[in-house]
């Protein structure tokens, strides 16, 4: 860990965990009532969860295929494997002088090595593979009943498909075979060892991971903490200012970032960071970093990480430049569900009658969550009732801790092939260390959460989408209305996001009433938004200042624009920054010292 010149490193007191857990528990709990621990799940509550898996079984009973739907694909299936295997035939054994077949065209990349179309078995177990795939394919489409619950069968039919694929079994695969003999079994012997390392680490390494140094090559703009608590550290980075005096704007810019990831993904790199550009830019930048949580923080609400967490930190930075309490003092970012914490967060302040925020920016983030893609195959009453009961609010202790690994297997499979049996063949069959690289070092170092934080999230938003409902629910002991954020905001949204759908990001311009400009860039959740100018890659769109409720009304009148979306908010930013002051000339404040070098100790913490 770096050390300050000449400054010898003290570490805070901080909070017993007693303490801490009373102070925002009590604070919020009705005059009178006294806090109780359960020791048992409550009753009524297994019986709902009993009675709503019995109607998900129900549901999935209820599926049925057309007989014309059914019989038309064992038509077709025979015909075609018919076909392949003649074809296989006439290629191994031309007919009298018929010139022998060329190998077949294997479009699949999975199958792309020359050796798959030069072994005609290896050929024929891909082709057939191929058409098994499309006719459980054709199935799961022509499936007739709920919804949801063909979307379910859909994806869980899909993973199958993935799992199964010939490429990924060494007694399959022609191509690792080949590398087997070619290398005299050290490939095998390699992958043997990559197998073993990270059963050890508990997942499937996708970068070399000992490349990377949280602080050395990654998380590297330099700073200082200079707050923290039990759930955050507050970063205050490097004044990069504009011009040669260094000179920043008057109004501070803290980021949110999601508390399911570590903040360095906002820098990764210097030549990709986004808190290094905003530097750049002239603000005085302040960031968020969450502590990876632990057992002493298993119980811990989301009401705490509004409270004790976003808004101490607007309060800190607003203390720290000397707007305490004074409106419109700062400006603001949220990324992902760091984006939904800062507006409940402004939310929660506005019905306190306090507007701290001269801008919101909003990244990839959902307030409206009538449309979540691929994640609502993951969440209904059963899933969430099951959770309350295991590490959530009903369960025996009050709670546990969702661990990060859970999280990352749950978005790797989102995309399989890309993010898991890609590596299980390069990895382990082919014996290649993966080369590297910092997001998908950063994509691997995963996070745990408190099960009723992550609880209180699911029911209330994913589920029940009530966030959007002004007064639906009360935070931190105030009724949530988000039309109370008059503040303008800049809302950015990725394309081909499948984390956050670009059209449900756009929803939050049906939400928020202030002045808002809409921004959608291109790829997804996070090389989208991870897009530097410099790099002078991809586009984004933008659509003036009418949103109508139609996203793709929207899309059709928007103009594209060639690089980065970074260049736009930057200028959208400046109006709300206020006058050019000098920088200051050291961290924190009087009444808040530098405690340790950025990143800090918080973001290298492992799940």
């Amino acid at each position: 860990m770096r050390a300050w010149a000449g400054q010898k490193r003290v570490a805070p007191a901080r909070p017993s965990r007693k303490k801490f857990v009373s102070k925002i528990t009590d604070s919020q709990r009705p005059a009178g009532q006294k806090r109780v621990k359960k020791s048992v799940a409550q009753p009524d509550a297994a019986e709902a969860f009993g009675a709503t898996v019995g109607s998900i079984l129900a549901s999935v009973s209820g599926l049925t295929i057309p007989f014309n739907t059914l019989a038309q694909v064992q038509a077709d299936y025979v015909e075609q494997a018919a076909e392949l295997w003649n074809q296989s035939v006439r290629r191994l054994h031309p007919c009298g002088d018929e010139t022998p077949a060329a190998p077949p065209v294997l479009k699949d990349r999975r199958f792309a090595a020359p050796d798959w179309a030069q072994n005609p078995a290896a050929a024929y177990v891909a082709q057939m593979y191929l058409l098994n795939a499309k006719a459980l394919t054709q199935l799961v489409e022509g499936l007739e009943g709920e919804d949801k619950t063909k979307q379910r069968v859909r994806f869980a039919v899909q993973q199958w498909i993935d799992a199964s694929a010939p490429s990924n079994y060494l007694a399959l695969n022609p191509e690792a075979q080949r590398l087997a003999l070619a290398t005299k079994g050290e490939s095998i012997a390699h992958g043997v060892q990559h197998l073993l390392a990270d059963l050890q680490k508990g997942h499937v390494s996708q970068t070399d991971e000992t490349v990377f140094e949280v602080g050395r090559n990654v998380a590297t703009s330099e700073g200082a903490v200079v707050f923290e608590n039990e759930l955050f550290q507050l970063i205050e980075y490097k004044c990069l200012g504009t011009g040669a005096q260094a000179k920043v704007y008057e109004k501070p810019l803290l980021f949110v970032p999601p508390c399911i990831n570590k903040f360095y993904i906002l820098d990764l790199q210097p030549e990709n960071s986004l808190i290094r550009y905003a530097s750049q830019q002239g603000h005085r930048v302040f960031v968020i970093s969450w502590r990876n949580p632990d057992e002493s923080l298993a119980q811990t609400s989301w009401d705490q990480y509004i409270n004790d967490a976003v808004i101490r930190a607007i309060e800190v930075v607003q203390d720290m430049v000397g707007c305490k309490d004074v409106d419109e003092s700062i400006n603001a970012l949220g990324f992902c569900v760091g984006g939904t914490m800062l507006a409940t967060a402004l939310a929660v302040l506005a019905a306190k009658d306090k507007h701290p925020a001269a801008s919101m920016t909003l990244l990839t983030t959902f307030l409206d969550f009538s449309h979540t893609g691929v994640m609502d195959l993951f969440i209904d009453e059963a899933m969430v009732q099951m959770r309350e009961l295991t590490i959530g609010p009903d369960s025996p202790n009050g709670g546990g801790l969702l661990k990060g690994q859970e999280l990352a297997t749950t978005f790797s499979s989102l995309r399989p092939n890309d993010l898991l049996w890609n590596y299980v063949v390069g990895n382990y069959l082919k014996g290649e260390t993966p080369p590297p690289f910092d997001l998908l070092y950063w994509n691997s170092d995963s996070t745990n959460l408190p099960g009723p934080m992550f609880c209180w999230y699911l029911r209330n938003t994913y589920l029940e989408n009530k966030l959007v409902v002004p007064g639906a629910l009360s935070v931190c002991g105030q009724p949530l209305d988000l039309t109370s954020i008059q503040t303008p905001a800049y809302l950015y949204a990725s394309r081909e996001d499948h984390i956050v759908p670009w059209e449900s990001a756009y929803r939050s311009t049906q939400v928020l009433p202030g002045k808002k400009r809409f921004v959608m860039g291109a790829s997804g959740h996070i090389a989208g938004v991870i897009n530097p100018p410099s790099k002078n890659k991809r586009s984004y769109w933008t659509g003036g200042n009418r949103f109508p409720v139609d996203h793709q009304a929207w899309l059709d009148k928007a103009q594209e624009h060639p690089g980065s979306w970074w260049t736009d908010w930057a200028e959208w930013l400046k109006p709300f920054a206020g006058k050019l002051i000098a920088a200051p000339k050291a961290y924190g404040a009087k009444q808040y010292k530098a405690i340790e070098p950025a990143p800090g100790r918080y973001v290298k913490a492992k799940a």
